[in-house]
Formats: structure tokens, sequence, C-alpha cells
């Protein structure tokens, strides 16, 4: 008995559409989703590669079988048969693909739109914290004032008047203010604040609550971390691929990005932005670690930055420059003198 056309079509794109799904699921492309905000993206990620597998699958389908169906027989020496236009099938092969790209671009935007990407009245009024600097034993410190140490590499671009953006740019595109809060927390205060600085070739960052800098990125589970960063020099950009966001640290603007840990583990922060020729190199750690793990880091970041800086201020000859006076220090962290001069001009 010959099982009709139709019948054959339907159980193939039965067997496809199955298999397509199956895969858009378990592809295992992505790395761990580390944050509240990576299952948006992920979601988005996935349906991209189901509706990629199926149309892989159905072109190649066709073509092999086309191959194997239509090849030329031994001894056929004639011509293939005139095929004219079929203008219903070339409106079919249109109009699918343009759905698929308009339903994925809508999809796109809501994703976006989730994670707090497009608000066209998005401003920020409120000024950011000024923040004092320390110098923990794991920290970069630029220069001793009054036996505490002040940001050097962010004063000038924290001051509300001199950010454009912070004012009245709409939270769109690469110098968006705002990227990462989620319709339910709009409005509302960071749980935690940090302040990034991106520098050739290094980040810094500083809790302003208890004026606490290092050169890793720790943050606790559960917790909406808010991050206002800016650069020092040229163009960086802040991108942790477990967390699913990314955005620009720019000279002489403020940009932000939220987003919440879930998974406690190391995860690799990467500059994505070519921003010199080492720029490769240009990497950090961040750390998701537990509430109560993440206190008693910071606790023993106030004791030792509590220590270092009596013992600065203890030595300290009147005739060493902050630069000079501070080598000893930088080098047990591994930080170059090149950099120190950086943050402190």
């Amino acid at each position: 008995m010959k099982i009709p056309s139709s019948i054959w079509t339907l159980l193939i794109g039965i067997v496809l559409t199955l298999v397509s799904i199956w895969y858009g699921q378990n592809h295992g492309l992505l790395p761990t989703a580390a944050s509240d905000e990576a299952v948006l993206v992920d979601g988005l990620f996935n349906s991209m590669m189901t509706v990629s597998t199926g149309i892989f699958l159905i072109v190649e389908g066709v073509l092999i079988y086309c191959v194997i169906k239509y090849r030329r027989r031994p001894g056929d020496r004639q011509d293939g048969p005139p095929v004219e236009g079929n203008v219903p099938l070339e409106i079919l092969w249109t109009a699918i693909p343009a759905i698929i790209v308009i339903g994925i671009s809508v999809y796109s935007f809501e994703v976006y739109n989730d994670i707090g990407g497009f608000d066209p009245h998005a401003g920020h009024n409120a000024p950011m914290a000024q923040s004092s600097m320390t110098m923990p034993g794991s920290a970069i410190a630029a220069t001793l004032s009054d036996a505490q140490a002040q940001d050097p590499a962010t004063a000038e671009v924290r001051n509300t008047d001199q950010i454009p953006q912070h004012q009245d740019a709409p939270g769109v595109g690469s110098v968006a203010p705002s990227i990462g809060s989620s319709p339910d927390k709009a409005g509302q205060p960071p749980e935690l604040l940090v302040n990034v600085t991106g520098l050739q070739y290094a980040w810094l960052f500083t809790y302003p609550e208890t004026g606490v800098t290092t050169g890793e990125l720790h943050v606790p589970i559960g917790r909406e971390v808010q991050i206002n960063m800016t650069a020092n020099d040229v163009i960086h950009a802040f991108w942790v691929p477990e967390f699913r966001l990314k955005q620009d640290a720019i000279p002489g603007r403020q940009t932000e990005i939220r987003f919440t840990p879930k998974t406690a583990g190391d995860y690799t922060l990467i500059c994505a932005e070519l921003c010199g020729p080492y720029h490769g190199a240009m990497r950090s750690q961040v750390v998701v670690e537990t509430p109560a793990a993440f206190e008693k880091w910071m606790q023993e970041q106030l004791v030792a930055s509590h220590e270092t800086l009596n013992k600065a201020v203890a030595v300290n000859p009147a005739d060493l420059s902050p630069d000079e006076f501070l080598a000893p220090y930088t080098k047990d962290m591994g930080i170059q003198p090149e950099i120190l001069h950086q943050v402190h001009h």
C-alpha cells in the first residue's frame, strides 16, 4: 500500500518539529545562568535556536532529497524539463521568513524591555553618592588625603552636572544609563550599589556604603545589584556571560546596569569593547556568594583597610609622592606602577 505524499509530509513535519524543539532546549551552548535576568535571554536564545534548527533541517533535507531523487542517471543525455515560476510557492517562501523575522523582533524587544532596556521616560534625577576610597589588602588605592584615599579615576565624572545622560538620556543604545532593572523593581532603590571604573587594562570596584575598593567584584545571591560605571580613558564594556547582560563604560559619562545574582560561583568579567593592545587581558573576577559569605568578606576588607591605612599614615614620609609611597603595597598585590599612575591622574 502506497502512503500518500500528504501523510509523509505530515509525519516528516512532526519529526522535524520535535527534533527542533528538543535541540533548541538542549543545545548546551550557553554558560551557567547566574542571574535572574539570564532566564529571559536564554528563553529568547532557545527560541531562535529552535527556529534555526527547523529551517536548517528543512532546507538541507530538501537539498539532499533533490540531489538523490533528481540526479542524472547513467545514459541520460537529455536536458532537464523546463520549469516556470510558481507564484504560490514564491509567496510562501517569502511570507514565512518574514513572519519569523517579525516574530523574533517582537520577542526580542519584549525581552529587552523586560530587563529595563527601554524606557522613553528614563531619567536619573538623584545624584550618585560620592564615595571615599580605602585601601584593603586586595585593593587598588590611588592617593592619600586626610587619612583616606579618594577616587580620582571617577571623581570628575561622578558629578551629575557633568554627565549628560544622567538627566535626560533615554534608556536606549550603547550609552543607555540603565539596563537590567526588571519592571517589578522599577523605581525601587537597589539593594547593593557598586561604582565601577574601567581603565586600560583593569577594573576598579568601589562600594560607596563602606568605602571599600577592590580589584574584583563580590556580590551576594538574591540581592539586586546596581553597577554605576564610567571609564577613565577609552570605551570599555562590562560583560559577564553568565549574567547575559552587557553595558558600555564611557569616558565622561555614567552608565548603569542592574542584575540579581542567583547562582554561587566565580565568573569572569570581560571587557567586550576593543580598548587597546592588551584588551584581551582586561579581565577580572566576579564572585557570587551567599549573603553571609559576602558580609564576612566585606568585614575582612574593612579590617584590612583600617590596618593598612593606619600603617600608611604612620610611616609615610612627607617627601614621598603618593605613587612612590604606595609602590611597595601595590607590588605585593600584583599591581603594575603604570596602572597606579593612571588611577592617580
